[in-house]
Formats: structure tokens, C-alpha cells, sequence
């Protein structure tokens, strides 16, 4: 009670207190005495941007399910309520019942991204918690992680005591299943606690793995120290999503998220193979939900939120069969409550104009598609299976079809790319834009976004380098000064430092715990946006701890030697990657 009274004094300092509340439509709150186990769901960004991500809000109605089992929310304080809470010394609490994070017995991390790795040791410090896995006992809370970046958690593993590698809805529960038997079995025992959940499938102990290098410094493998822990640590797969449960009733925020609306999963996985992309791989296989319990599920979901607005959520959502009919069903049953159903993602060679009519009866937004390169040699390289045809056809019978305002997403930096790929972005807009005028529409605006290439785990590109930073931001230069004569053509490009921090992360090894450490002492904090990062800052402590990032970002990995995550098998064979990363290199599609 002490607790939530100081926070009720702390809250009006803040810049916006609705971050702290945990009284939400639909929030959960339980009984901690009756509960066998009690869990945390820490997602290392701020509130909005947690509360935009549709895993969490799975998780989150599954596990409060189960009659024995609770769980609740904290995210990474903002600034401002970080150095009052400092100040004040109030713990990091969860949001549902106030309690301090270190008196529940899982905190479980979602890994999105790389650069929030460091809000991930903030809030173990805010809560109180050990950082490194070695320095608590039985007494203190079990750290896991799960997400994407637990396909590579390498650079992490030190502080985790266990990661989970794929779907969680059946995993987590079944985890803290074997959580409250060991428990009383072996009560205090964290040795034995780690190697019973070791059995679980998808569960990786880092503690029983120690890597190998050699004498100059290359990883040679990993070794295993514990007889519970596999050789290879496969990922858990929901096999049947019709069957998996979905969030009927999920949280609606107080203020605005970055994405603001409800989701309905139509299906998990993507078959497109573009050989950049890390989700294209880790989601495998493809696994769809029955246009009957999709609609089932945006019913009872419009029922207990409130929302006006639906996202039919995927990698690929076009790629649903029967999406068509699908939309028209839901509009036409939702018709009298004036209800949008919007897609997160389009696909230029499967795009419909007739089917985003209906997205956007009466009113025309912005549509965003993703050619990814400039020229149709480079989408080959990269299995992009799209031409300048495909590109002009859509978006000029989009602009017919009443929209005005388009995104298009490119990519500097890709393998084998050249001055004519980037020439061939500047063209491909001008084109664009040209058509568009020649055939009457003088309203248009069009905008390109430029990220960098990142090269990530268990994809064909995984032996790439990046881009040197001098490069990307001269590569960025001569595009500026391509599209400086574009009128209505906007230009925006990703920060280099930013790209080249989450390559470092995205293949590094446990020798990056300590500067992990290292850069939180320093200040490094929410490295993601670009208010809070500082480049220098990191480039200083790599210095002072002796080691060059640019050998994680910037080498060409050997495709004979061992990697640090080969240990985590993604369900596609390394065989399989590295087939396809040398057709790639013909500019070859399978």
C-alpha cells in the first residue's frame, strides 16, 4: 500500500501518468494469494509501443485463463518517471496490483527488438532484480525472454536464465506448469528448476551452454555443460492456430498506442521467402485461421473494446485465401456500427484495388507498399518477385481508385547492390509519379522511407556484412541528391548508427554482455529513438571495453565455420540457408 500511495504522489509529475495506471478496460487483476504462480510481462519499450503488440495481449488472456496462474504487466518507465522513481526510490512495480517486479516469481521479457536491450537491464535494476543469471538464487524471480531476438539471445544470455524460441501459447503455460511442480519438489533449488524446464520444447538454458573461440578470437561452437541441456534446441510451433486461442477481450488502453485499434490474426507464417527477412523464416510454417473463426473472433472482440477499427494482422495479409469475401462478410455484418477493417501489410504483386474498396469505403488514406529495391536485377537477388510493371500497375490503379497519398519502403545496403540500384530507386519513384500526373492525378504525394540492410540470424543473408557507416551515409547523400529535383516526392532514410548498433547486436555472441552492462552504466537508454540514442556514446564504451563492432557488423562470415546460434534451430536447416544465399548470389530465384 506504502508503494502505490508514493506512486499516487509521483504520478502528476509525470509527462503522461495513464502509463503507470493498470486500470484499463479489460485489465486483469487477481488474487496474488490464491495464485500458484505469479508472472510479469516486461516489454522493454514504453507503454504504447507495448500495447500495440498483439503477442503480448495473447499471452496476457492465456495465461490469466488459468484459475492458478497470474499474470501482469510492466514496461520500461519513460525518462521522466524513471528519475523520479530513482529519486523517490520506488521500485519498478507492475501495472495490474502495484507490486514491486522482484516479488513475483517469473518476469518474462518480450525481445522485439536489439536496440531496447539495454531498457531490458534498466528494468532489472529499477525492480531491484541481480542482472546476471549467476548472481540469484532460488530466492529471486526467474528471467526469461521470448520474442524474435530469441532466435539469437546470445548477446543477452548472461542475464537470462532461460529463452524461449517460437510460439508461446501453449508453451508458456505448459512452463509454468512444470514451474509449480518443481517448485515443490525442489523448493529453493534453481539448478534443478532450470534442468526440468530444459525439458520443455523450445526452452534454452544458457547457463548449461559455454561457447568455444579459438586463439585468435573466432567462435568455434558450443559445448554443453548440463546433461537436461539438447544439443540443438528446436522451436516451439503451434501446429493448429484454428484451434489456439486468440485474445477476445484484450486490454484497450488509455491513451493512444502506436497502433491504436483491435487485431485479429488471420494467419502466422510467410511463404514469400524474401532472403532478408528474419520473421519470413522464424514464423514458419504457414498456418491459417477459418474465415468462420476470424470472424468469430472480430465479433466478440468489437463486443468487449469498443473498437472502430480492425486489423486483419500477418505477415502477408493478402495472401489469405479468400481474403476478398472475407472483407466483404465482415463489412457487410458490421455495416450498421460503421466499423473499419484495415490490412497492416500489402503485397504489390497481390494487391487488389477492389479489395481495398472495401477497406476504405468513403474515405481514401495512405497505402504503403514495399518494392525493397530499385531495380528488378536486385528484388531477384533478394527474392522479391516483383517488377517495375507490377509497381506502377498497382499504385496507378490505387491513385484511379480515389487514393492520393502513397509510402513506398526501400532497402540501401542489400548484397550485390550498386549505384545503378540506387539510381533505380529515384527513377522508379519518378516514373511513379509522372504516370500518375499523365494520367490526371495532380494531387498525388508520394513518400519514400530508405532503412539500411541489417544482416540477422537464420536467414540466407546471415553471412553478409553490412555496409560500412561512411558508405550508407554517402549512399544516403547521393539520394538525396537524386530526389532533390522530385517535386512531391519526399524523401526520409533510417539513422546509420541506429542500423549498424542492431547488425553488432544481431550477430553477436556473449562477449557483448559486458558492454552491454557497460553502456547501461553509461546512460544508453531507449537506443531506438532518436532523442534518447547516442552513437558516440556507444563507439566510447566499445573502445573502452576493446572491442571493434565492426567485426560483428561489418565481416563476411565464413560459410564453413560454426555460428553462434546454430545451437537454436529456427525449423530451416542451415543447409537450406546457405543454398539459398549462394542463389542469391546468382540472382536467382528457387
Amino acid at each position: 500500500m506504502f508503494l502505490k500511495e508514493k506512486l499516487e504522489r509521483l504520478l502528476p509529475l509525470v509527462q503522461k501518468p495513464a502509463r503507470y495506471l493498470g486500470n484499463e478496460w479489460n485489465a486483469v487483476l487477481k488474487d496474488h494469494s490464491s495464485a500458484a504462480v505469479r508472472m510479469v510481462l516486461a516489454f522493454p519499450d514504453l507503454y504504447e509501443v507495448g500495447m500495440s503488440n498483439l503477442g503480448l495481449k495473447i499471452l496476457y488472456e492465456i495465461v490469466n485463463a488459468h484459475p492458478r496462474m497470474l499474470l501482469e504487466r510492466v514496461f520500461a518507465p519513460a525518462a521522466d518517471m524513471e528519475a523520479l522513481m530513482r529519486r523517490e526510490g520506488l521500485p519498478l512495480f507492475a501495472l495490474e496490483s502495484t507490486r514491486p517486479v522482484r516479488e513475483f516469481d517469473i518476469v518474462g521479457f518480450s525481445l522485439q527488438y536489439e536496440l531496447s536491450y539495454t531498457n531490458v537491464l534498466n528494468m532489472l535494476d529499477l525492480a531491484g532484480i541481480p542482472l546476471y543469471s549467476r548472481d540469484r538464487g532460488g530466492g529471486e524471480p526467474l528471467v526469461i525472454g521470448g520474442g524474435p531476438c530469441a532466435f539469437n539471445p546470445e548477446p543477452l544470455a548472461p542475464f537470462f536464465d532461460l529463452f524461449l524460441l517460437g510460439d508461446g501459447e501453449e508453451a508458456l503455460p505448459e512452463i509454468l506448469q512444470r514451474w509449480m511442480a518443481l517448485s515443490r519438489e525442489a523448493p529453493g533449488d534453481k539448478e534443478a528448476l532450470l534442468a526440468g524446464l530444459a525439458m520443455v520444447e523450445g526452452v534454452y538454458v544458457p547457463g548449461f551452454y559455454r561457447p568455444i573461440y579459438g586463439a585468435g578470437g573466432d567462435f568455434q561452437g558450443m559445448t554443453t555443460l548440463h546433461e537436461a541441456a539438447p544439443p540443438v534446441v528446436r522451436k516451439r510451433v503451434v501446429r493448429n492456430l484454428e484451434q489456439a486461442p486468440h485474445p477476445l477481450a484484450p486490454i484497450v488502453p488509455h491513451i493512444e498506442a502506436v497502433h491504436d485499434r483491435g487485431m485479429v490474426e488471420l494467419f502466422r507464417g510467410c511463404s514469400r521467402g524474401c532472403r532478408f527477412c528474419q520473421a519470413g523464416i522464424i514464423y514458419r510454417p504457414v498456418r491459417r485461421r477459418s474465415p468462420e473463426r476470424v470472424k468469430q473472433i472480430a465479433r466478440e472482440m468489437l463486443r468487449t473494446t469498443g473498437y472502430e477499427e480492425l486489423s486483419l494482422a500477418s505477415l502477408s495479409s493478402c495472401d489469405y485465401p479468400g481474403i476478398d469475401a472475407l472483407v466483404g462478410d465482415l463489412q457487410a455484418e458490421h455495416a450498421a456500427g460503421n466499423i473499419s477493417f484495415t490490412l497492416p501489410s500489402l503485397r504489390l504483386d497481390s494487391f487488389s484495388v477492389e479489395l481495398a474498396k472495401q477497406f476504405h469505403r468513403g474515405r481514401r488514406g495512405s497505402l504503403t507498399f514495399a518494392p525493397e529495391a530499385g531495380t528488378e536485377r536486385l528484388r531477384r537477388v533478394i527474392n522479391k518477385n516483383i517488377n517495375d510493371a507490377d509497381i506502377l500497375a498497382a499504385v496507378g490503379d490505387a491513385a484511379a481508385a480515389g487514393w492520393q497519398s502513397f509510402k513506398l519502403y526501400f532497402m540501401i545496403g542489400l548484397p550485390t547492390e550498386e549505384e545503378e540500384d540506387l539510381r533505380g530507386i529515384a527513377s522508379l519513384c519518378e516514373a511513379l509519379m509522372r504516370r500518375l500526373r499523365e494520367a490526371g492525378h495532380r494531387r498525388i504525394r508520394l513518400a519514400a522511407s530508405v532503412a539500411t540492410f541489417v544482416p540477422k540470424a537464420h536467414t540466407p543473408f546471415q553471412w553478409e556484412p553490412q555496409l560500412p557507416m561512411p558508405e550508407v551515409k554517402r549512399r544516403q547523400q547521393l539520394l538525396q541528391e537524386l530526389f532533390r529535383p522530385l517535386r512531391r516526392i519526399e524523401l526520409s532514410w533510417h539513422d546509420a548508427g541506429n542500423s549498424f548498433l542492431e547488425a553488432v547486436f544481431a550477430r553477436g555472441d556473449r562477449r557483448l554482455a559486458p558492454l552491454l552492462e557497460r553502456a547501461w552504466q553509461r546512460g544508453c537508454r531507449f537506443d531506438g529513438w532518436s532523442e534518447h540514442f547516442s552513437l558516440q556514446r556507444w563507439l566510447d564504451t566499445f573502445a573502452e571495453m576493446g572491442i571493434n563492432p565492426e567485426d560483428y557488423a561489418y565481416r563476411r562470415l565464413d560459410e564453413e565455420a560454426p555460428l553462434p546460434w546454430d545451437h537454436l534451430h529456427s525449423g530451416i536447416s542451415k543447409e537450406l540457408l546457405l543454398r539459398e544465399y549462394r542463389r542469391a548470389r546468382q540472382e536467382s530465384r528457387p
